[in-house]
C-alpha cells in the first residue's frame, strides 16, 4: 500500500517537479491523463475546465483546446502533445513554450510512481513567470493535482 505522499524533487533549472505513488497500474492512470476532456477532474490548480475541444486519446502531435480561468478571467489554450509513449509518458507543449509533462512508471503489486513536471525552460516569458511567482503557484497546483489522483485511486 503506498503512502500518498506527493513530495517535490528538484528536476533542473526552470522546471518544477512533483511525484506520488499511487494504488493503480500505470494503464489505468495513463488512460485518465491521455484524455483531455478527463483534465478538469484532477485539476489542482482551479484552472481548468470541463470545456475540452479535442480528441478523446492524445497522440504525439495531437492538439487539444481547454478552457481556462485564472484570476477570475476566462481564456482557453491550445496545447500540443510533443511526447508520448503508451502508458508511460505524456508531454504536451503551451503555445508559450512551457511544457506539462507526465512520466509513470509501473511498480510491483499493481502500483505506479507518477511524476509531472512543468519545465518552462523554452517559456518566451520565463523571466516574467519568475517574478509573478507562477513557479510557487505551479507547484501548488502538481501537488494538487497529484493528491486528487493519489485519492481517486487510494
Amino acid at each position: 500500500m503506498p503512502d500518498n505522499t506527493v513530495t517535490t524533487f528538484d528536476a533542473g533549472t526552470r522546471q518544477v517537479a512533483c511525484r506520488v505513488v499511487v494504488d493503480a497500474p500505470a494503464s489505468a492512470v495513463f488512460d485518465l491523463v491521455a484524455d483531455p476532456h478527463r483534465h478538469s477532474e484532477l485539476d489542482g490548480s482551479g484552472t481548468v475546465k470541463e470545456r475540452v475541444k479535442g480528441p478523446d486519446r492524445l497522440s504525439k502531435g495531437a492538439k487539444f483546446n481547454v478552457a481556462m480561468k485564472q484570476f477570475g478571467v476566462p481564456y482557453a489554450i491550445t496545447s500540443t502533445v510533443t511526447e508520448y509513449d503508451e502508458g508511460r509518458l505524456l508531454e504536451w507543449q503551451h503555445p508559450l513554450g512551457h511544457r506539462w509533462r507526465w512520466e509513470l512508471a509501473e511498480l510491483d503489486g499493481g502500483r505506479t510512481q507518477v511524476t509531472e513536471t512543468w519545465d518552462y525552460r523554452d517559456n518566451k516569458a520565463a523571466k516574467v513567470l519568475e517574478l509573478t511567482g507562477y513557479p510557487k503557484k505551479n507547484e501548488a497546483g502538481i501537488r494538487g493535482t497529484l493528491e486528487k489522483l493519489a485519492q481517486r485511486f487510494g
